[in-house]
């Protein structure tokens, strides 16, 4: 994939440069270095983009010159018929996000951590009878976010979305939440029917809104190194459009135990941070002294990769897992029992598309949506922002 091999020198030591300067001159290049060193892969041709980690060897089978992945516009609302909306609560920073897909879409999901907070899960199910689903939430409030989902369904019932028995219709909404009861002074102000259907009547194929917005209002990273030393989260999304015609876009809630690392510099971008807390971290070097997530159950990064790819649900529930990769390589340390990390996938069956292909885009996106709502996020009183350490 082109845009995985964009040439590029990350060192200036000497003897690397050297050994660099004959492998391009063999057709090899450089990319930019992930976890703290450079990757160098050659390229045949066209295809078998060999990709070094560690002692370890991996083919992605891809067509370079002709699989390009670009930047697209939007976020997840790239993808057609996906609609986001956000509110977020006056009273504290919490709030809720909702996704919805017309008409409704394969889907499926992947947990990861020990601490998740879901609903309508089982019927994601390669072995169920429901094939697809109307709306998927994310939301803050701990369990009582769950509460959501009725606002939702009553907006989506008025709009007569959903299964049609008689003269009803039954929306299928599935959702997530994070713990945020500890941001902002006033843990009974949490999400709940209202939130969900201002959200559902916002959802729009506009550019998502990221930042501290929606179900990211409340959301904090780097928990890990205590709470007086974590920093603020929130919500990003973005979108990789790819040949064929094929979107590949994510959107993640980032409220996690670890740090937000930079995977192709290796360096932190949030989390814990020094103990005058004017920097950050080596959130790799806290791992190896020991240093391990506290508080069960109150830290959740939790999302959803869409595509426009046509998926089973079996393929969808491999997509939600190869999209976890993207989640590990960007926080430090993360699936932990303290985490209740939570992927789903969302497909809209427009394109042929091969599934490692699509996965291994929703890795990316993945990454890039949580470097992107850390980025964007706006600093609460105990919880700075990227933006504000220097």
């Amino acid at each position: 994939m082109a845009a995985l091999v964009a040439p590029q020198k990350t060192s200036t030591d000497t003897k690397r440069a050297e050994r660099v300067g004959r492998a391009e001159a063999a057709g090899a290049v450089t990319v930019p270095g992930r976890y703290n060193r450079p990757v160098e892969v050659t390229v045949p041709g066209t295809y078998a983009v060999g990709v070094v980690f560690g002692t370890a060897v991996v083919a992605l089978v891809a067509t370079a010159a002709m699989d390009p992945q670009t930047p697209a516009p939007a976020g997840l609302t790239s993808v057609a018929g996906v609609k986001v909306g956000h509110h977020t609560l006056a009273e504290r920073p919490t709030g809720c996000t909702v996704i919805l897909v017309e008409p409704a879409a394969v889907a499926a999901i992947d947990v990861r951590g020990a601490a998740p907070g879901t609903v309508e899960t089982d019927l994601l199910r390669p072995d169920m009878l429901v094939g697809s689903v109307n709306a998927i939430f994310l939301s803050g409030g701990s369990a009582f976010g769950l509460d959501t989902r009725a606002g939702i369904m009553r907006y989506l019932e008025e709009q007569k979305i959903g299964f049609r028995y008689g003269g009803a219709y039954v929306p299928i909404v599935t959702g997530a939440i994070i713990f945020d009861l500890n941001v902002g002074g006033a843990p009974t102000v949490r999400p709940g029917p209202d939130c969900g259907y201002r959200a559902a009547a916002a959802a729009s194929a506009g550019p998502v809104a990221e930042g501290s917005v929606g179900a990211g209002a409340g959301a904090t990273v780097g928990k890990f190194g205590g709470a007086g030393r974590a920093m603020k989260g929130g919500v990003g999304s973005t979108a990789l459009s790819s040949a064929g015609g094929l979107v590949v876009a994510a959107l993640v809630v980032v409220n996690a135990s670890g740090s937000v690392v930079d995977p192709r510099t290796g360096k932190p971008v949030a989390g814990v941070r020094t103990a005058d807390g004017k920097a950050l971290e080596d959130p790799f070097a806290l791992v190896r002294r020991g240093a391990a997530p506290a508080g069960a159950g109150e830290n959740t990064t939790i999302g959803v990769v869409a595509t426009n790819a046509r998926l089973t649900k079996a393929q969808a529930s491999r997509v939600a897992a190869m999209a976890h990769d993207g989640l590990a390589r960007a926080i430090v340390p993360s699936h932990t029992m303290s985490d209740g990390d939570a992927l789903y996938a969302l497909a809209t069956g427009a394109v042929d598309a091969e599934v490692n292909r699509v996965g291994v885009l929703a890795a990316e996106a993945v990454t890039e949506a949580i470097l992107r709502a850390v980025r964007a996020a706006t600093g609460l009183p105990g919880f700075p922002a990227a933006s504000d350490i220097r």
